[in-house]
């Protein structure tokens, strides 16, 4: 966080680069980062385990950090200083001289991805699903988790944005090299306190199969009854109707009714391969609706920051860095995980006489429409500051821009906890870190989907929206472009959710004898405990 908040800064003032590009070089960059958790997912999920995911990744890491910290203290590496504001012609910096530091920031990128995608999940691991005690404080677990997240950010936007503006990069840099070192000895330190998880194969290969068996076999019948699929009686997931033609994968046909070739995957899939890959399709719509929110966030790592730097940030005779302005977003962000906790939880469990309180979907939507109230809001306060500015020759302060980092931190308390939540517990056992993967792939996207609304719209306008002087530009039309693409992504998110069915509203209990439970009293009973005997004896039900 310390890298990202304060990034577009140094590529703008020391690096000369323009708006726009230092701006997608951001966004690419936390792009790249959250893309490539679902690599480190796949990997976890495959071969080597969340734990030792973590560690070796963290480790990588640490050294692209210290590659960063070698980029921006070395004087060769940065074109030669010049002040933009006294309409001097800078000089960019080279592609040799930008070389090291895009070596540096994607080798972050990697190792960063594979921390994301297994670090919740392994925190989950610690948690026995069968305990309800256990079950029940997992609840919890993702709120304090990202609670722990944004304090670790309220310290990089604070501190260490000073230190990288006022006294030198290289040291601040340098500073969050030794605390990814620091993290990686703790994590070491804790092995033998901790529940692991053996990998289970890749999900990647059951999706692909299932897939490859479901299309092989379309031109069959489905059979009379789907107690005749492969693996019906002792499927760990109980069998749905959705998505039928993936059905056809778990087909007995006369050359596979043999043990042999029953237990052979690619010849028929069980019921419990082609549940999991329904569940994984049922979160992809979902996933979708989340991208627009990370496209407005990345906002408040660009343009606000931009915004931020040429307004009046004085308090009293201190001025603060601009960086350090996302503070609020971080205030925002922990006060709303603390409320999330212990007020707005405890409220909806009285209104709705739901256990949970807010389920996942409910928390992302709550996110949307926040993040498009902050675009909103971001619109006015920029239209302000620019006429402000032209008109009457005075900045106005930088604490107009609370009202946005406000808004949009606090759809991120609910937006960020709800995805986490709802990719990680709706995701089959053995997909978590790839679902986890997933998850992050939406912020990818969202920062992806902003470069290219960037370039676009600097296309279509002929750079007349976002110049490298806010002052000239129309940058206010952007956020309400931004405002509303969230307006119809969030009908979109409306419709997609109150068609999604909940992984606990499938299972149904054989020990109590009921035959078919309804939608509604089974999400009465979502937090009575689904033990092995409810599911044949099963533990990773």
């Amino acid at each position: 966080m310390g890298i990202s908040m304060n990034l577009v800064t140094y590529l703008d003032k020391e690096l000369h680069l323009s708006s726009s590009k230092s701006a997608n070089t951001v966004t690419n960059f936390m792009g790249a980062l959250n893309i490539l958790a679902l690599f480190g997912g796949f990997l976890a999920d495959t071969k080597l385990g969340r734990y030792l995911t973590i560690a070796i990744f963290a480790s990588i890491c640490a050294v692209g950090v210290t590659l960063l910290t070698l980029a921006t203290s070395i004087p060769s590496m940065k074109p030669p200083h010049c002040d933009k504001t006294k309409t001097q012609q800078c000089i960019e910096a080279s592609g040799s001289q930008l070389a090291l530091l895009y070596v540096a920031l994607y080798t972050i990128a990697l190792g960063g991805g594979g921390i994301k995608s297994n670090v919740s999940g392994l925190g989950s691991d610690q948690f026995d699903a069968s305990n309800p005690k256990e079950e029940k404080a997992m609840v919890y677990f993702f709120n304090r988790f990202y609670f722990c997240v944004s304090l670790g950010s309220v310290f990089a936007v604070t501190v260490l944005v000073y230190i990288q503006d006022d006294v030198g990069r290289g040291l601040g840099y340098g500073i969050s090299a030794g605390t990814m070192i620091i993290a990686v000895i703790v994590l070491v330190c804790g092995t033998r306190m901790y529940r692991f998880k053996k990998p289970q194969g890749s999900p990647l290969t059951v999706i692909w199969r299932v897939v490859f068996l479901a299309i092989k076999n379309r031109k069959h019948p489905y059979p009379a009854n789907p107690g005749f699929l492969n693996g019906y009686s002792n499927s760990k997931v109980p069998h749905t109707a959705k998505f039928r033609p993936l059905d056809k994968a778990a087909i007995l046909l006369d050359y596979a009714n043999s043990d042999e070739n029953r237990n052979n995957p690619w010849i028929v899939s069980t019921v419990t391969e082609v549940e999991e890959v329904k569940m994984v399709i049922s979160l992809i719509p979902i996933w979708s609706t989340c991208i627009p929110f990370w496209t407005v966030y990345s906002q408040m790592n660009t343009f606000t920051m931009e915004q931020a730097a040429i307004m009046n940030r004085k308090v009293g005779t201190f001025s603060i860095p601009g960086g350090s302005f996302s503070i609020f977003l971080f205030i925002s962000i922990l006060l709303f995980t603390s409320l999330n906790e212990r007020v707005i939880v405890r409220l909806a469990r009285k209104i709705t006489h739901d256990p949970k309180g807010l389920r996942s979907l409910q928390r992302i939507g709550i996110g949307l429409v926040l993040s498009v109230i902050g675009m909103v809001a971001s619109a006015i306060v920029e239209k302000k500051r620019r006429e402000t500015h032209i008109n009457e020759l005075k900045k106005i302060s930088a604490f107009w821009l609370v009202p946005q980092f406000f808004l949009v931190g606090a759809g991120e308390a609910f937006a960020y906890v709800g995805q986490l939540e709802f990719f990680i517990r709706e995701a089959p056992e053995r997909m978590k870190s790839m679902s986890t993967g997933l998850f992050l792939s939406s912020l990818a996207m969202g920062y992806f989907m902003s470069s290219v609304l960037v370039s676009l719209t600097d296309m279509a306008t002929n750079g007349s929206w976002l110049t490298n002087d806010l002052d000239m530009g129309k940058l206010e039309n952007f956020y309400w472009l931004l405002a509303i693409l969230g307006v119809i992504n969030f009908l979109g998110f409306l419709v997609l959710a109150s068609r999604h069915r909940y992984k606990m509203q499938n299972y149904i209990s054989k020990n109590e004898g009921v035959e078919n439970w309804n939608k509604t009293s089974i999400e009465k009973v979502d937090d009575i405990e689904v033990n092995k005997a409810a599911v044949g004896g099963k533990e990773e039900a």
